[in-house]
């Protein structure tokens, strides 16, 4: 007898995807915050010399972009977060979701690339769609 593939990997799956979430969150505040201590002088506590680190450019336009990065990454963190969450709690719409996010995230490489493979190895097979039907929770 072949063990279930959805249901084997389904709880690890949806981990997986509150991680990356998780991940996508922290990496786009980071990057956020470089970007605005590049764009605003004394940002990262004026040591150094007047505009802040000795190293770092100053660059205000970078401002702007710091907050189209924190909108970006939020929304992709968000998404990965309902895509994990609908997972573990086996929605029924959870698997389109998952396929949908999967494929988005096929360029965020290596994490995003890897998750999405994963996700597509076991959730895009036709046999798998009625697996997960089998399994979901219609309420």
């Amino acid at each position: 007898m072949v063990a279930p593939r959805v249901q084997g990997h389904l709880q690890m799956l949806g981990i997986f995807w509150c991680v990356f979430g998780v991940y996508r969150a922290a990496s786009g505040i980071i990057a956020a915050l470089i970007l605005m201590g590049i764009s605003t002088p004394g940002f990262f506590g004026g040591f150094g010399s007047p505009r802040g680190l000795p190293y770092m450019p100053f660059a205000p336009w970078m401002g702007g972009l710091a907050t189209l990065i924190v909108v970006l990454t939020s929304i992709g963190a968000l998404l990965s977060l309902v895509t994990g969450i609908s997972l573990l709690m086996r929605k029924s719409w959870g698997r389109v979701l998952a396929i949908i996010v999967a494929i988005l995230s096929l360029i965020k490489i290596p994490f995003g690339t890897a998750l999405g493979i994963y996700t597509l190895w076991v959730l895009l097979p036709s046999a798998s769609a009625i697996e997960y039907d089998a399994i979901a929770d219609r309420s």
